[in-house]
């Protein structure tokens, strides 16, 4: 895997990079395409700047309130305690595996904090037993547990399918792909159970054995967010330090939520957002805890604020230019209606090197994809979960989503990789095969 380590280590730009040259390379392409002028170029990126906003606000969201989750007491004794339950090293590093797994299926922001916390606590607790432990095998474990989240609760791409006005809405037909038709449709569930499997599986066939070179984790470097609790002088202090407050607004939003869908609501990217923040304001102690977690979480998100504009203009320029009919009209013409899946989640595993966000994947990519898809009568939620599959397929080798598991570790994408490089066959092969037979 060495090949491999050293162009990901000297060529592969940083993910703002990638949004900023991605930026110029659809301008020469518009240019060279259409008959669109400069100016008008210039026109239709600035004002596809501010179009995902909502959206942004929501992605942003989903990674603060992860972030916030995993750090929260029960979580973290939680953790702890699954730490202890290895018995073995090649136990150990499925462990971790599955554990992030279940993460990212329940949100993507706290599967890739989990991943990195669970690895660390397993190496601890392992070490203090007496287990030989490749700490780097169980850091790549707990983020091939990602390669799984965008078949779940927080799958951005068919969660934005389902919102009302979005994005994706015009793509549609003005309509709405309930999630029930994506992310809990029978056969996408069944690909997650075979993915789980067959990915763990791959994880311990190639985990290190007794006499292979092993690097352990050997201090304990597990750092404790800090509470945000300060001395009680003032009746405001009081207010602060009390449990009672966030508990009743957690229980409010449990109250809504409950509601929305006992009338009839549907599952969004607004009510997966408030069902996590219902979570935190639960289990968080008091608002001096609730403000320390959003502090400490915060940092995870500037760079995803920063990104999403330029993924917005990337989609102002595509439409105004008409990139996006050009390029839906090449895929058709290699397309049929059982190969399209495939080829769509083939085409959406290279766009994620250089749009490594699912939901910017989404912004520049889904509305190409559900155009052509509708020319060659393909349902639009075998167009959905192929470019979902695709987007969380090549993220094992993709260095923008590991870096917060990678800094909880202290490791370098290179330490990883080989590792992850196998995880990417196996579910490539899952994927692949669940779009060719959903096709027939």
């Amino acid at each position: 895997m060495r090949p491999l380590n050293n162009v990901v280590e000297r060529f592969i730009p940083s993910a703002l990079v990638f949004s900023i040259l991605l930026t110029f390379v659809v301008v020469i392409l518009a240019l060279i395409l259409t008959d669109t002028a400069p100016g008008e170029l210039v026109l239709h990126w600035g004002n596809g700047l501010a179009g995902l906003l909502d959206f942004i606000t929501q992605m942003a969201l989903i990674l603060l309130f992860g972030h916030m989750l995993a750090n929260t007491g029960p979580v973290q004794r939680g953790l702890a305690f699954l730490g202890s339950v290895p018995r073995t090293e090649l136990a150990a590093y499925v462990f971790v595996f599955l554990g992030a797994a279940f993460a990212s299926l329940i949100t993507w922001g706290l599967g890739l904090v989990v991943g990195g916390l669970l690895a660390r606590e397993v190496a601890y607790q392992g070490g203090q037993r007496g287990l030989k432990l490749h700490f780097p095998m169980l850091v790549a474990s707990g983020f091939a547990g990602f390669v799984v989240w965008h078949m779940g609760y927080s799958a951005s791409g068919p969660l934005t399918a389902a919102t009302p006005d979005s994005f994706l809405a015009e793509s549609l037909g003005g309509q709405t792909v309930p999630i029930s038709q994506t992310v809990f449709s029978g056969w996408n569930m069944i690909a997650a159970v075979v993915t789980i499997v067959v990915v763990g599986l791959s994880l311990y066939l190639v985990a290190p054995r007794k006499g292979d070179n092993i690097t352990e984790f050997k201090i304990d470097t597990r750092q404790k967010v800090d509470d945000g609790q300060e001395d009680v002088v003032t009746p405001a202090d009081r207010l602060d330090a009390s449990r009672i407050v966030t508990l009743l607004l957690g229980l409010m939003l449990v109250a809504y939520l409950v509601l929305h869908f006992v009338q009839g609501g549907t599952l969004t990217l607004d009510t997966v957002n408030w069902s996590f923040l219902a979570l935190i304001l639960l289990l968080v102690r008091n608002p001096f805890e609730l403000i320390a977690l959003t502090k400490n979480a915060a940092a995870n998100v500037g760079e995803i604020l920063l990104q999403f504009p330029l993924y917005a203009g990337i989609l102002g320029l595509m439409t105004g230019s008409g990139l996006i009919q050009i390029f839906s009209d090449a895929f058709v013409s290699i397309s049929n209606p059982v190969t399209f899946g495939l080829l769509a989640f083939l085409s959406a595993g290279l766009v994620n090197f250089f749009v490594p966000s699912g939901g910017g994947q989404f912004a520049v990519q889904g509305p190409i994809m559900l155009s052509a898809g509708a020319e060659l009568g393909v349902a639009p939620e075998i167009t959905i979960m192929a470019v979902a599959y695709g987007d969380q397929w090549t993220n094992m080798i993709q260095p923008f989503w590991a870096i917060p598991l990678l800094a909880i570790a202290g490791l370098k994408m290179r330490d990883i990789l080989g590792y992850t490089t196998i995880v990417l066959i196996a579910s490539g092969l899952v994927f692949g095969g669940t779009l060719l037979l959903v096709s027939l």
